[in-house]
């Protein structure tokens, strides 16, 4: 392990390695393909190697579009653009916003505020909301959301996300998942998660209405693929809803509004922003669903625009450029990685695309997010959030975030309490105890060489 991580540090070493991990095809044409990704991939924010450039312009100008009341903003959102909250250093970046959320914990099971006798919406505390505005002769007035004063979870923060190279993740099979599990140390082993994609990916024949997938995105592995993290994040983010088509189901997971604090919007409010309504009366078209594509007879699928460009620009970003400004210090700290267990969850492995991914990214393209996709019992450090009946021990889930991109993150840990690796890495508990006590036993120079490596991907 040493060797080898000595070897991706190192960027005269790196093609080397990675022509010796691929598995599919012949090794030296994977190795020019690679040199050429390498080369084409010189800055943060750029496309993937053969993405249509007209189309990637076009998905970028959707992403970063402030919305209005009258295109369907709220009732209840936190900002008005995907690029509002992800945009450092790029467009596709983390961002310095803090969503909100809450819950309460009885005799070790968890509640959130979903379901009858206290319905309050959810555990997400939308910051905003559309505030006072006239409809016609009326007038209405959404509220603001408050915690609940029973919540004993309070005010859980988590942060944007950055978006580069997840293309190249929901263009992983299941199974590679089931792989990086499996040979984990038992200690610290991950769980794969998987559930019904809220919207299938019909370019995928393995994804359907009945078939699970393995969850990767999101902080607690909320999502299943990048069609559905997208259409959550316009609901829960903008509060816009969609409607989509899948084999001619109406897909309406995320077609209803976010209520303040789950009560009803008043009469005549037109669902709590200015959106054109849809025609009352068709269960499968709800009538204030804000962009919907229609009746889904005849077998019909087809995509809500918005989000299938949010989904076209994310899976065609590409992963942050490695810094190779210091290879000899960035290769001494991998080695200093290795020894502290940093990759039992941030896995050092390289990740390897189908030689014809269903997405469009390139194929046999690999890549070193570091990170295992999988979820950890964090201790202490876990966020308490969970579904409705989940344990304690459940809630304390969390995804292993990424390294790769770190430096150019302000703020780091699923809430944004760390501003520097050292922080972070000080803050790990449950399963990542053990690595954060090697790392604080470390001298303050390979202290200093592990984060250069970490900086350095």
């Amino acid at each position: 392990m040493k060797r080898y991580l000595w070897t991706v540090a190192s960027s005269s070493l790196a093609l080397t390695a990675i022509a010796g991990c691929v598995e599919q095809g012949d090794q030296s044409d994977a190795t020019e393909t690679v040199a050429e990704t390498q080369q084409a991939v010189t800055a943060i924010g750029s496309a993937l190697p053969g993405t249509d450039p007209d189309r990637f312009a076009e998905s970028l100008e959707n992403f970063l579009a402030n919305e209005e009341s009258d295109e369907g903003l709220g009732p209840l959102f936190n900002e008005r653009a995907c690029g509002n909250c992800h945009n450092l250093p790029v467009p596709g970046g983390s961002g310095v916003q803090i969503e909100r959320r809450f819950g309460r914990l009885t005799n070790g099971s968890f509640f959130g505020y979903d379901r009858a006798p206290d319905n309050q919406g959810g555990t997400l505390r939308q910051l905003f909301s559309n505030g006072t505005y006239q409809n016609g002769n009326v007038t209405c007035s959404i509220p603001v959301e408050r915690e609940p004063a029973d919540a004993n979870v309070h005010n859980v923060g988590r942060r944007s996300l950055p978006l580069f190279g997840l293309g190249l993740v929901d263009a992983m099979p299941d199974s590679f998942f089931d792989f990086l599990a499996a040979i984990e140390p038992a200690a610290t082993r991950g769980t794969v998660l998987r559930r019904l994609s809220d919207i299938p990916d019909s370019r995928d024949p393995g994804q359907s209405l009945t078939r699970a997938r393995v969850q990767r995105f999101g902080i607690k592995n909320q999502q299943t693929n990048l069609i559905s993290f997208a259409g959550d994040a316009y609901i829960n983010e903008m509060g816009i809803t969609t409607q989509s088509c899948y084999h001619g189901t109406s897909l309406l997971a995320f077609a209803f509004e976010n209520l303040p604090n789950g009560k009803a919007i008043k009469a005549g409010c037109n669902g709590g922003d200015l959106a054109p309504a849809q025609p009352a009366g068709d269960a499968n078209v709800p009538e204030f669903t804000d962009d919907a594509v229609g009746s889904c007879a005849g077998g019909r699928t087809e995509m809500q625009e918005d989000i299938d460009n949010f989904r076209f620009f994310m899976e065609h970003l590409a992963p942050p450029p490695t810094d190779t400004s210091d290879p000899i210090g960035a290769a001494l700290g991998a080695v200093v990685f290795a020894g502290a267990g940093c990759g039992d969850c941030h896995t050092a492995l390289p990740f390897v695309t189908p030689s014809r991914p269903f997405n469009g990214v390139p194929g046999n393209f690999v890549f070193f997010p570091f990170s295992d996709f999988l979820v950890h019992d964090m201790g202490s450090l876990g966020d308490r959030i969970g579904g409705t009946g989940d344990s304690l021990a459940a809630t304390r889930l969390m995804r292993t975030s990424p390294l790769w991109g770190a430096r150019f993150n302000t703020q780091l840990l699923h809430d944004g309490r760390a501003h520097s690796i050292r922080e972070a890495v000080l803050a790990h508990d449950g399963q990542g105890k053990a690595a954060r006590d090697r790392f604080a036993a470390l001298s303050t120079t390979e202290q200093n060489l592990l984060i250069r490596f970490v900086s350095s991907l």
